[in-house]
Order: C-alpha cells, then structure tokens, then sequence
C-alpha cells in the first residue's frame, strides 16, 4: 500500500521527506511483524537481536560493550537486556578469571534451542514480508540504503 494511503496524507514537502517517512514506517511495519512472531517466545526484537549476536560468536564470549556496539538498535539498554536473558536460561555471564572487571557473555544450550526453533518461522516472516520485491530490487534498496547512511 503507498504511504499517502497508510498515512492519509497526500502532500509532501518534497520527495526526500516522503522518502524519510516511508523509510521510518516501513521499519515499524517490519518490527511489528518480526514482535509477532516472538511474543510467544516472550522475547522482544531487542532480546532476539543479542541472542544473534551471542550464537555467531560462539564458541567465544563476548563483553556488554561488543554487543551494544553489534546490536541493530543502538538506544538499547543491552545490560537490562543481558540480565532478562540471563534470568531467562539463554546466556551466562560470567566474570573473566584473567581481568575481574570483564564479564564474559555466553549463549546457553537452552538459547541455542530456541533461535534453532525460531530461525525457520523468522524465515517463512522475512519471505512473507519481501514476497512482492525481487532479489534485485532488494539488493537496489540494500544498496540506497547504504548510500543514505554514508
């Protein structure tokens, strides 16, 4: 659906700003989807996004300050995020036996679990929600998007 419809807004002040919103709305089109398929899992998009990030580290740990700086969404309070994990069963932290002031994050087998059971239905979710555009226009819109944030 064109973004005047799903905004009720025919005007624009220019083509870059309807550019920036469609931008904005797609994102949160995309997060609401991706939310749906995890809340049975009880797990946030942010949560899903550090258990990613801990899985394509493994076998290494990582500390706090690498997973904030490899987490999609930077405003994230990842130590808030760590603990729920934590309390959850799906990583360890750890303090480092060789520097006490670093704490070691690892993904648990029982994390390891879930994103094996969550990985085909985030599939089937991307496919479902890029259905309507070709590999070749996907790699298009890759490619001006990374030409808008340089």
């Amino acid at each position: 659906m064109r973004l005047e419809d799903e905004l009720k807004q025919t005007k624009f002040k220019d083509e870059h700003q309807r550019a920036m919103l469609n931008i904005v709305f797609t994102a949160n089109w995309l997060e609401v989807s991706i939310s749906q398929v995890l809340k049975p899992y009880d797990l946030s998009s942010q949560q899903y996004n550090v258990l990613r990030i801990l899985r394509g580290s493994r076998p290494s740990p990582l500390n706090l300050l690498d997973i904030q700086e490899r987490m999609m969404d930077k405003m994230s309070n990842a130590t808030r995020l760590v603990e729920k994990l934590r309390q959850k069963g799906l990583l360890t932290r750890k303090q480092c036996e060789s520097n006490r002031r670093k704490v070691e994050i690892r993904i648990t087998d029982k994390g390891m679990d879930l994103l094996t059971e969550l990985d085909p239905l985030i599939d089937s979710n991307h496919k479902q929600m890029t259905k309507r555009i070709s590999k070749e226009d996907a790699a298009t819109l890759s490619a001006l998007l990374d030409k808008l944030r340089d």
